[in-house]
């Protein structure tokens, strides 16, 4: 039996997040009347980007357009930050999904990436430059690398913080633990959602215009084995549990067309004791382990199986975690010596608990970790052997690089220097690359291409962006441009209307 309805808004967005925030803010400057749907409790609210380190990869021609924006931080007049334009950001997401990223979705991305961040910060986010994820000292300066060096103030806490205080203010309203269940788009009892509150009692809400913005399907084993492929259900669970892919089983089934790669997601290397189902909330992105450019990986076996090295660290953590699924057991570990233990980052290998172990040689290391030595002591020989004699620089693409197969291009240093230091990862999850077909006002589209009157969608469910691999800090960025234009689309359709 269909829940009657109980009330009415111009605009229902079905997601708390990043992008949803971001429809909600844009729909009320259009005068329109939101709610916010969010299937996850108050205390465990906020999407996948509650659980990220809060950075927003956007286009730049010098730093000083954005510096009024940052946090005031005494390291400024000492920081190397290149400019990062259009075309750099455009090319790099054509260069990390091997050119598979939707040609007129990423050129909106790309152009709306700056706008979109001062918008955000007119609405209150905070800004900073994140040195101690995307900088390291080279002669005595900051030098930041691979396109990304601004994030939100505390993260993806702060993120989710200060868009709930914006979005209250606005007058915005939010329901907790409220799952949608239905979406009626074409009934003649009116557009709208039906969701399901805590106690399981459903009710029905009345909208001009709806904005998807609920996640992926990466938090449901049995869709990451059904589209990703066998062995995905063993993945971790880095971000919310909530995003199980219901409501764009929903959209599909209501005429949606789906866009984009469907058979991978962004995953990487996290702490092999992490849970399957869903992230830390305390200690969130500190999980990660992902200053493996400057040591080398290995499986149970002792044997290495990625170029650590191939570039900087933005460019390929979001597909390594495939590689890892792939290893024995589905698991790496990541080996540092007393040279390079000090240049990791502090917030992940320096957190509690952490999966790892601390040895003075490499055959203590090897049985304290579950590697096999003889293994572990042969890679290791012919590494060390086979490092060019260049200078070491992390702050750049130094060429430093050991001939071994498969190569280390950058950044190759001896593991030569007792103590010794192995941290055990597992493929975390975070998430899936396919959704749904959007065009540039992030209006969803049918299997004719064309567009399904009242609904939007944005954030992971947008398909089309990315494929095997995603450029540091766009995803966020992606949410809050689509988010932008979902919501503004939306508002402006709703009045006139």
């Amino acid at each position: 039996m269909t829940a009657p309805q109980t009330d009415r808004f111009d605009v229902v967005v079905v997601g708390a997040g990043n992008a949803g925030f971001a429809a909600a803010h844009s729909a009320i400057e259009q005068g329109a009347s939101v709610l916010l749907l969010e299937k996850a409790p108050e205390t465990a609210a906020g999407g996948n980007s509650f659980y990220t380190a809060g950075a927003f990869r956007f286009a730049f021609d010098d730093i000083a357009d954005v510096a009024d924006l940052l946090e005031p931080d005494e390291r400024h007049a000492d920081s190397v930050v290149p400019a990062y334009p259009q075309s750099a950001f455009e090319a790099d997401m054509q260069r990390a999904t091997d050119d598979r990223c939707d040609p007129a979705l990423t050129r909106t991305l790309v152009s709306r990436s700056a706008d979109t961040v001062r918008w955000l910060a007119g609405k209150g986010l905070r800004w900073r430059l994140m040195y101690e994820r995307q900088a390291y000292l080279s002669d005595g300066r900051w030098v930041f690398s691979g396109g990304l060096s601004v994030g939100t103030v505390d993260g993806g806490k702060g993120l989710i913080a200060e868009h709930t205080r914006a979005a209250l203010a606005e007058g915005a309203a939010i329901r907790y633990g409220a799952e949608v269940t239905a979406l009626h788009l074409d009934d003649p009892a009116g557009r709208g959602v039906t969701y399901r509150d805590p106690d399981g009692v459903e009710h029905r809400v009345g909208a001009g215009a709806v904005v998807l913005s609920a996640g992926g399907f990466e938090a449901d084993p049995q869709r990451r084995a059904k589209y990703l492929g066998q062995g995905w259900e063993r993945a971790l669970v880095r971000g919310t549990p909530t995003n199980t892919g219901d409501v764009l089983e929903l959209a599909l089934a209501a005429g949606a067309a789906p866009h984009g790669d469907w058979g991978s997601c962004h995953s990487v290397a996290w702490d092999a004791d992490g849970s399957p189902t869903g992230g830390n909330r305390t200690l969130t992105n500190q999980l990660t382990r992902q200053s493996y450019p400057i040591g080398i990986v290995v499986n149970v076996d002792g044997e290495r199986f990625v170029d650590e090295g191939a570039d900087f660290r933005n460019y390929t953590y979001a597909k390594y975690g495939r590689e890892i699924l792939r290893q024995p057991r589905g698991l790496a570990f990541q080996l540092f010596d007393a040279t390079t233990r000090p240049l990791l980052r502090k917030e992940e290998y320096d957190s509690r608990p952490i999966a790892g172990a601390q040895a003075d040689s490499l055959t203590e290391l090897a049985a304290a970790l579950g590697i096999d030595a003889t293994g572990l002591e042969r890679t290791v020989a012919e590494f060390n052997a086979a490092i060019e004699d260049t200078p070491f620089d992390p702050a750049v693409k130094d060429g430093r690089a050991a001939r071994v197969d498969p190569p280390k291009s950058n950044w190759a240093q001896a593991l030569d220097t007792a103590p010794y230091y192995g941290y055990a990862v597992s493929c975390g999850v975070t998430f899936t690359f396919g959704g749904l077909h959007v065009d540039g006002n992030a209006q969803v589209l049918d299997g004719s291409g064309d567009p399904v009157d009242g609904l939007y969608a944005a954030g992971e469910m947008v398909g089309g962006l990315f494929s095997g691999n995603y450029p540091g800090g766009s995803g966020l960025t992606s949410g809050a441009v689509f988010g932008r234009l979902a919501g503004a689309a939306a508002g402006r359709g709703v009045r006139r209307g």
